[in-house]
């Protein structure tokens, strides 16, 4: 619009500063009746009063079309015809105002249109995130509750059967259940971390940066991927560990890329080893059996590669796109602008005429999405080589070049070439005899017309661009809930089946006496895990360390591990009680599965503004490193969450102590940190 308006100003109607600054107010700031009336007096003032071009009248038809008055638009627009009759004009120069009228009556409420979009869409980003979570939330409870409810709910029945009379069969049938639910539980938190290899990017660039490498990761595939991202991420952490163990590469490259039906993952170093030297050979068989191809070797230039290749998730095919408002604004002007050129065409040339101006629009709306050189080239083409059959009419033309350089170029580029099509165009107009005025009016239109169709193909991108941002952040939410939930399953209702498990294995060997005691702390148990359960699923639950301390002696004890608790620590906010009560029960669960300890301490203390947990065991030297493992990764990244860190120390020398330490900030509401844990996921 203020390219449309520049015009009049230049031709010595200052007015249409005026209407152009009271237009701006009406579309960017409010639609108030009292404004509307202040632009129509305005601009039959400035039409009427200092004989400015009628065409201002389409800045008033135009707001008029975005109310409750729109059938007014079309008089206010006739108004335009008949008083560029009334000055004098040819029916040329009638029908040529009255195009520019319309043109203007178009473009005015459909820029008012896109501009309420991309603000609709800029605000309500956060509501399809929540929307696409709560649907992911509401789907995962489901599915959870379809199988660990039902688990959860025939532990209960059953464990209340057995209090009534401790059945052997009974407590079998118990323990049965209780085993399924816990491979279930483990199935399903493998299955939602399956779905994304973002994370396992970030935990990559972590271990190389800090094992002093320089580190550079593209992302370019989507999420979710699935049962691949499974296998990428096991190709990517045996990668990655073993480039970290050689300590031979100074920089690594982490690439993915997702095209043809295909994803792929490319780890390249420049560590030093053989051609033969590969510790993915196992994983080779299990990418070949899910029907991919992981590949290893040295480049020309010495660098390792490993590259993995496998088919990549059937997606939803993409709806058709319906016509887009900007594009349709977009083609309303270059229509108009043909037309406004070949009422100026001689009649025997209208057809040639026709023909290109057809092509140049087409190639105008398909820069919507993209440009290419060649494209660019065509249309340089088009613009200068029918001058010499049409004569000085087909200078206008220029600014459909222009515009489109304006988009495909940096500005460094893109205004040296504009700068070059005027000049282009000044240099034939005075060729062909035109007098300084009228070359000075061609060029200047092409400039105005390159400015307006820029506008309007840069509008329309980013449109375009805002609302697959939105969607991404969508499908990002998605991922981190789908993360989340993985997570809580294995660090809470996973512990919990591990203890209801193991009780009723205990209880089941237990005389009946001492087997309703355990099978009372079983019930409770269950209780807590229908708890867990419902958290998993997206409710907000809170845990308590003393709590989670004094369950986790009970099951200790119940292992025959000596249990020693002492707690310090002050009262806490609960988002950190709640991720360190989940530390201890991985630290527990751990003790259970991958040790002979028969001796614990739980401790906790407060130093300075932090917190500190402590659980020690005494069965390190059966401790071995799990390669792949999950759940203290997962503590990692929600104790970094708030600032706060994890680490885990064995000595399998005479004492043999397992000491797994964890400290958080008492305050973390300061640090902004995620209280789930589960920041944003790139590049998704």
């Amino acid at each position: 619009m203020a390219a449309l308006s520049s015009v009049y100003v230049l031709a010595g109607a200052p007015g249409a500063v005026l209407v152009f600054a009271v237009q701006c107010l009406y579309t960017l700031w409010s639609r108030a009746w009292w404004l509307l009336a202040a632009q129509a007096v305005l601009v039959y003032l400035v039409t009427l009063g200092t004989g400015s071009s009628v065409v201002v009248l389409g800045f008033l038809a135009g707001s008029l079309l975005v109310t409750r008055l729109w059938a007014v638009a079309p008089a206010v627009v006739f108004s335009a015809v008949v008083i560029a009759y009334a000055r004098g004009g040819d029916v040329g120069t009638t029908l040529d105002l009255a195009i520019t009228t319309v043109l203007m009556t178009l473009i005015v409420p459909g820029l008012i249109r896109l501009v309420e979009r991309v603000d609709e869409l800029h605000a309500t980003r956060q509501a399809l995130a929540a929307a696409a979570v709560g649907e992911e939330r509401l789907r995962i409870a489901a599915e959870l509750s379809d199988g660990l409810g039902r688990g959860l709910a025939t532990i209960m029945d059953g464990v209340r059967r057995a209090l009534k009379s401790a059945d052997a069969e009974r407590l079998g049938e118990v323990v049965a259940v209780a085993r399924q639910s816990l491979a279930d539980a483990r199935a399903a938190a493998a299955g939602y971390r399956a779905m994304s290899l973002t994370p396992e990017l970030t935990t990559a660039k972590a271990m190389l940066t800090a094992a002093g490498m320089s580190v550079e990761v593209r992302a370019g595939h989507a999420e979710p991927l699935g049962p691949a991202g499974t296998l990428l991420a096991s190709v990517l952490r045996e990668a990655v560990t073993d480039v970290v163990r050689r300590a031979t590469a100074t920089h690594c490259r982490i690439a993915t890329a997702e095209q043809s039906g295909t994803v792929t993952l490319r780890i390249t170093d420049d560590g030093r080893r053989t051609a033969e030297d590969d510790a993915l050979s196992d994983l080779a068989t299990q990418v070949a059996a899910a029907g991919g191809r992981l590949t290893g070797g040295l480049s020309d230039q010495g660098r390792h590669t490993v590259a993995a290749t496998l088919p990549a998730p059937q997606r939803k095919p993409e709806e058709r796109p319906r016509a887009d408002l900007s594009v349709l604004i977009l083609a309303a002007v270059l229509v108009g602008f043909s037309l406004k050129a070949l009422l100026q065409i001689p009649a025997h040339l209208l057809l040639p005429a026709i023909a290109l101006l057809a092509v140049i629009v087409v190639m105008q709306l398909r820069s919507v999405t993209g440009r290419h050189m060649t494209a660019l080239s065509v249309m340089a083409v088009l613009a200068f080589a029918p001058i010499p059959l049409f004569g000085p009419i087909w200078l206008g033309t220029g600014g459909f070049l222009a515009g489109p350089v304006l988009l495909a170029f940096r500005p460094r580029t893109a205004w040296p070439l504009v700068a070059a099509i005027l000049a282009a165009t000044a240099a034939v107009a005075a060729a062909f005899g035109l007098p300084f005025p009228a070359a000075a009016n061609v060029t200047v239109s092409n400039l105005i017309t390159g400015l307006v169709i820029y506008s309007l193909l840069r509008l329309a991108g980013l449109a375009k661009e805002l609302q697959a941002a939105r969607e991404g952040l969508a499908r990002s939410a998605v991922v981190a809930e789908r993360l989340r939930a993985a997570r809580d399953l294995h660090d809470l209702l996973g512990h919990s089946l591990a203890a209801i498990l193991l009780k009723c294995e205990l209880a089941r060997r237990l005389p009946p006496d001492r087997a309703r005691a355990e099978l009372a702390d079983v019930l409770e148990m269950a209780e807590r895990a229908g708890h867990d359960l419902r958290s998993v699923s997206g409710e907000q639950l809170d845990l308590s360390l003393a709590a989670e301390a004094e369950s986790a002696a009970s099951v200790l004890s119940a292992a025959r591990v000596e249990v020693t608790t002492e707690l310090a620590h002050p009262p806490l906010p609960a988002e950190v009680e709640t991720v360190l009560s989940a530390v201890l029960r991985e630290a527990v669960t751990n003790v259970l599965r991958h040790s002979t300890a028969r001796h614990c301490l739980i401790s906790t203390s407060a130093e300075g503004d932090r917190v500190r947990l402590t659980v020690r065991n005494d069965g390190a030297r059966a401790t071995g490193a799990r390669r792949g493992s999950s759940g203290l990764g997962n503590l990692t990244t929600r104790l970094a969450a708030l600032d706060g860190r994890l680490t885990a120390a064995g000595n399998a020398g005479s004492e043999g102590w397992f000491v797994l330490d964890a400290t958080a900030p008492l305050d973390p509401a300061r640090l902004g940190g995620d209280a789930d844990g589960v920041g944003a996921v790139a590049r998704v």
